[in-house]
């Protein structure tokens, strides 16, 4: 009688590990390389480094409550990780197109907690825009988390829709 492997994605939280370890590495490089509120043209008219701070979320959501965002904010990442990491133990390994976005979202959401913890607030440095319209600053932290969402509900979609057929 063979038994049947158990379902175990957690090796996936590597992914986890390196968006955490690249993310704060861009930001050490931008906390000790570039000048604050300062555009630095990457492609003129379009990407600027531009290091800047966000107390609050997404858009500088809640940026200006106060001091008590930190704490809900990191709560809010380590109960969304937890909970994206004990569906990754229930997640069959070779699943990637599970596993794989929701490491994403781990490490983007850690990555943050980090900024926030050590400087109480996150850096961000990426500034996208198009004359001008500019597009809020974000870093590498919320790349992976947006990819990581984007990643759960198009695979979501896809595989909803394959068990419907």
């Amino acid at each position: 009688m063979t038994a049947t492997p158990k379902p175990n994605a957690l090796p996936w939280l590597l992914v986890s590990v390196l968006v955490i370890v690249l993310d704060q590495l861009s930001k050490w490089w931008v906390l000790t390389s570039l000048p604050e509120y300062t555009a630095i043209p990457v492609i003129e008219g379009f990407w600027n480094w531009y290091r800047t701070y966000n107390t609050g979320a997404a858009f500088s959501f809640l940026a200006d409550a106060g001091g008590w965002q930190k704490w809900f904010f990191t709560a809010l990442a380590f109960g969304i990780s937890g909970l994206l990491a004990w569906w990754l133990a229930r997640t069959p390994r070779s699943d990637w197109r599970t596993a794989l976005p929701f490491a994403l979202v781990i490490g983007g959401a850690i990555g943050n907690v980090i900024d926030r913890q050590l400087h109480g607030h996150v850096v961000d440095f990426i500034q996208w825009h198009w004359r001008d319209y500019y597009w809020p600053a974000f870093n590498l932290a919320d790349s992976a988390i947006v990819g990581g969402a984007i990643g759960i509900a198009l695979f979501g979609l896809l595989q909803g829709r394959k068990k419907a057929d």
